[in-house]
């Protein structure tokens, strides 16, 4: 009904013809505006005006999601769904979302390929590309904040004393009826008593309609918030803080669109092979046109493990086997590269994606790295005292990861270097490495 013009009060003939069909009877097919026969607005009292009508078909016709409209803003978290143009084909780009919340936004032109078996045209992801363009509506929209927010609150002020003095003449109109009821009943003869008695009852209706009128203005002044009066800094402060409320979480993303739809038309979209970018030509609402050239992401860049985590597995396997990696790597906090937690099948991937060796132990049980606690009793002294002679640099070891193990080369342990740290530690009164030669066992030997 809304979409009829009878809604906006207009006379339209013609809107339709008569086809054959495939089965020898006729159907009826819905013209083009431009081809009715005859559209006279105004032609009789409507619900709403004709402008306020074709506002509104226009509003139906943008949220159908065909491929010259928008569509309906969504509740996903992509912000430019339905606004994309492919430079290279001219359809609309699609909008899928991937990642383990289903949340990460990917653009692709798609209907060449599904409908007629075209090669995809273009594809990229949307995390970056929405970024830029809420830059871009943001750089556009803090400017006119302020005068934005000092306008709205003066057409709500305006709306508030319109109300009031609407029903403050309704009172004054009241009370003048009252009083003429009054002035009526008081000159009327008493001793008519069919006269009196309606003039008494118009009486008390006028005095009921001005109770009535009094009790909407105090609901009125109740329900009605009074208007606070702002400074300039203080309008200023709220608009700055546009881009706050734009980042919020709570922020409602179908809010967001159609902030967006109000000022875009629509973004156009390539790919520059040569220098790798995104190009973006965003139309605004005004006819000006605006370049972004971003620079595109490569496959896996984004959930890639970190070389700083690659290389401490690289060296953890001399050492550890991949649960004990995993256990390593959680305990300080590490996560791969989606953001998970890590596991033995993880860090199996790891180390096949990055073609990393596994640890095996050797058969003869002689290994070639130990970590400290086997270094520090290969060489009989305290894991302490290891650990601080590595630290100070008096014999070669390695710590990947500060919440992990330390890891020696069993060639280094033998070296002069590692022989002058036994002898300090065996000259030193105070800790000496063995035990006292008067010691006593606890449990003495049976045998």
């Amino acid at each position: 009904m809304i979409a009829n013009p009878i809604y906006g009060g207009a006379y339209a003939y013609g809107k339709s013809r008569s086809v054959p069909r495939y089965d020898g009877r006729s159907g009826i097919r819905h013209k083009a505006r431009d081809e009715w026969l005859a559209l006279i607005p105004d032609a009789h009292e409507g619900y709403v005006s004709w402008e306020r009508a074709e506002e509104i078909r226009k509003m139906l016709s943008d949220n159908v999601p065909a491929s010259r409209h928008h569509g309906a803003p969504k509740h996903g978290d992509a912000l430019l769904a339905g606004l994309f143009r492919c430079k290279r084909c001219g359809r609309k780009l699609t909008v899928r979302y991937t990642g383990n919340k289903h949340n990460i936004p990917r653009y692709s032109c798609w209907r060449g390929l599904l409908d007629n078996g075209e090669p995809r045209c273009v594809a990229f992801g949307g995390l970056r590309v929405d970024d830029a363009i809420e830059e871009a509506l943001l750089g556009v929209v803090e400017p006119g904040a302020v005068t934005a927010a000092i306008e709205a609150e003066r057409n709500m002020a305006s709306q508030r004393d319109q109300v009031q003095d609407a029903f403050l003449r309704d009172l004054e109109a009241a009370r003048y009826a009252a009083d003429r009821a009054f002035r009526q009943y008081d000159a009327a003869d008493p001793e008519n008593r069919l006269v009196t008695s309606e003039l008494e009852a118009r009486w008390n209706s006028a005095l009921a309609r001005v109770g009535e009128i009094e009790s909407k203005i105090a609901k009125h002044r109740t329900v009605t918030p009074q208007p606070f009066l702002m400074s300039a800094s203080q309008v200023a402060a709220i608009a700055g803080s546009l881009r706050t409320v734009w980042t919020a979480p709570t922020t409602d993303a179908r809010l967001k669109k159609r902030i967006v739809r109000t000022l875009i038309n629509e973004v156009v979209a390539d790919l520059d092979d040569g220098t790798s970018e995104i190009v973006l030509v965003i139309h605004w609402v005004g006819g000006v046109h605006t370049e972004l050239r971003l620079p595109k992401r490569r496959r896996g860049q984004r959930n890639a493990t970190p070389d700083d985590i690659v290389d401490a597995v690289r060296q953890l396997v001399l050492i550890a086997n991949d649960d004990v990696i995993a256990g390593v790597l959680n305990r300080n906090g590490l996560t791969t590269g989606n953001g998970n937690r890590w596991t033995r099948e993880r860090v199996t991937a790891l180390r096949s994606y990055r073609k990393i060796p596994v640890f095996r132990p050797q058969i003869d049980g002689v290994e070639p790295w130990l970590n400290l606690g086997g270094a520090a009793k290969l060489l009989g002294i305290t894991p302490k005292t290891l650990r601080l002679a590595a630290e100070a640099g008096e014999i070669e070891g390695t710590h990947p990861l500060p919440d992990g193990p330390w890891i020696f080369s069993r060639s280094r342990l033998t070296t002069s270097q590692a022989r002058q740290i036994l002898d300090r530690v065996r000259q030193n009164p105070r800790h000496p490495a063995g035990s006292h030669p008067n010691q006593e066992s606890l449990f003495p030997s049976i045998t």
